[in-house]
């Protein structure tokens, strides 16, 4: 899926880089000479990882022509690149791998992961983060309303576009098995928004646009009432009128031995 919005991706542009710049804040380089921002969207990671590292030629990477304009109007000194993530493979060995909340979309993590690691020079760091939010209500009605509706057959499985991630054992042993060090967490961040509708024009950015791709436009208009209806009662309102959006998150830095 190349067709990112961008505009639509930075509606939630403080809650996504906070991620972003939590998981930075744990890469342990006092320097860097080199570094990849794999699956850089619209550039608010790569800002953040530019100004940690201003000597450092930094490459972002993406495969929406969107993401990757609006980067180049925001960081113009910035070297952006489109490039399908499964197989970009750097000129040079980084210091640095960096992707925020991208390789969920990727398929054969097995794979996938510990290659990035062997990309790196010694010593240097692999540091992702990735949702972790399938079971949440908000990805759940996603399936249900999927299934519950004359829009079913051409949703189809479209959670398959966006594969469950391994638990963090795994992720521990293949990064080990690749000769790292492996520093991993979770965090759940708790996100108050005005009410159902913004989880849903949130998630219209991300976890959404399988389940919508398909359809036409009468035909989301259609799903996306039902799912903002279901996502109501899931989510009381707070004593302000809020509602409060759970977002589990899995972090990982692995420094090359």
């Amino acid at each position: 899926m190349s067709d990112w919005n961008a505009a639509q991706y930075l509606r939630f542009a403080t809650e996504r880089t906070r991620p972003a710049a939590d998981l930075l804040a744990r890469v342990p380089l006092e320097e860097a000479a080199e570094i990849v921002d794999l699956g850089c969207g619209p550039g608010n990671s790569t800002g953040l990882i530019a100004a940690r590292f201003p000597k450092a030629h930094i490459t972002g990477v993406d495969s929406a022509p969107d993401m990757l304009a609006q980067a180049r109007r925001t960081l113009s000194r910035i070297s952006f690149v489109q490039s399908d993530l499964r197989d970009y493979t750097p000129h040079d060995a980084p210091d640095l791998v960096f992707a925020n909340a991208v390789l969920q979309w990727l398929p054969d993590h097995a794979t996938l992961v510990p290659r990035l690691a062997r990309l790196l020079k010694p010593g240097g760091c692999l540091a992702f983060q990735v949702p972790d939010n399938l079971d949440e209500p908000s990805h759940a009605l996603m399936r249900t309303v999927a299934a519950d509706g004359p829009w079913s057959p051409l949703i189809g499985d479209a959670e398959a576009v966006r594969a469950r991630i391994p638990s963090a054992g795994v992720y521990y042993d293949w990064l080990r098995a690749a000769d790292c060090s492996v520093d991993i967490w979770a965090t759940t961040y708790i996100h108050p928004l005005a009410d159902a509708a913004a989880i849903v024009t949130w998630l219209q950015a991300t976890g959404l646009r399988p389940f919508l791709t398909p359809l036409d436009h009468d035909m989301r208009v259609g799903f996306l009432a039902a799912y903002e209806a279901a996502l109501e009662t899931a989510y009381p309102r707070q004593g302000d009128g809020r509602v409060l959006l759970r977002f589990p998150r899995l972090f990982v830095v692995a420094r090359r031995g």
